[in-house]
C-alpha cells in the first residue's frame, strides 16, 4: 500500500486464493461428521458477463474445455439480477473433482483478464437423513451452499429454506463448524443470500 492510500484510508482488496476452494472437500468431511451434510454434486460459478467478442470467447472456451472430459454437461444460465452461472454438475461422491472444474472455470476467466467480473461460487450440501434433521421451515431437507467470494478470498455459509428465507441457525453452526478448513468470511454483511441461484 502507498504512502497516499494509507493516508486517504485505502486499501487494495484481497486477492482471490483461488487454491482455498481445494479446502472445500475437507470441510465436507467436517459438515458429514459433525452436522450430518453431504455434497450433492453440484455447483457453480457466478459472474457479470462482459460486452464484447473477448469475453464471448472466453466463456465458449471455458465450457467447451469443462465438457471435454466426458463428464456431464456444463450448464448456463442467467438469474433475474442479470448474473451468468456456469453450473457443474457431478456424482456426489466426486467432490474433487466438482471443486477441480469450479477452480477451472475460476482461473481461465481470471487469466483471460476477466477476474473482476467473477463474483462467487458454491459448492451444495444436504442432509444425508432428511426425515432427521428437516430445514427450518419443517418442509424438507436442509440446503447448503458453501459460498466463495471471489474479491475476498474467503467462505461463508448460505442455507435457503423457502421463499426469500434462510436458516440462520444452521449458517452459524456450518461457520463453527468449519472455521479451521477453509477461510471464514468474517463480515456478516458480506453473507449475501444466493436466492434463486441455479442448482440450489
Amino acid at each position: 500500500m502507498g504512502f497516499f492510500d494509507a493516508l486517504l484510508g485505502r486499501s487494495k482488496p484481497k486477492a482471490a486464493n483461488l487454491d482455498a476452494l481445494f479446502a472445500v472437500p475437507q470441510a465436507a468431511l467436517t459438515l458429514q461428521a459433525g452436522l450430518g451434510m453431504v455434497p450433492t454434486g453440484v455447483g457453480a460459478v457466478c459472474y457479470r458477463a462482459n460486452e464484447g467478442a473477448a469475453f464471448q470467447t472466453a466463456q465458449r472456451d471455458v465450457q467447451q474445455l469443462l465438457d471435454a472430459d466426458g463428464g456431464p454437461a456444463v450448464e448456463r444460465s442467467q438469474d433475474a439480477y442479470g448474473f451468468t452461472w456456469l453450473i457443474c454438475r457431478q456424482p456426489a461422491d466426486a467432490l474433487e473433482d466438482l471443486v477441480t472444474e469450479l477452480h477451472a472455470v475460476n482461473t481461465a476467466l481470471q487469466d483471460d483478464g476477466f477476474g473482476p467480473s467473477l463474483l462467487c461460487s458454491y459448492v451444495g450440501f444436504t442432509d444425508t437423513d432428511p426425515d432427521m434433521n428437516p430445514d427450518a421451515s419443517g418442509r424438507g431437507p436442509r440446503r447448503l451452499a458453501l459460498v466463495y467470494l471471489y474479491k475476498r478470498g474467503t467462505f461463508y455459509p448460505f442455507a435457503p429454506t423457502t421463499g426469500d428465507q434462510r436458516d440462520n441457525q444452521l449458517e452459524l453452526q456450518v461457520r463453527g463448524a468449519v472455521d479451521g478448513d477453509v477461510p471464514i468470511e468474517p463480515d456478516l454483511t458480506r453473507w449475501l443470500a444466493l436466492g434463486g441461484a441455479p442448482g440450489l
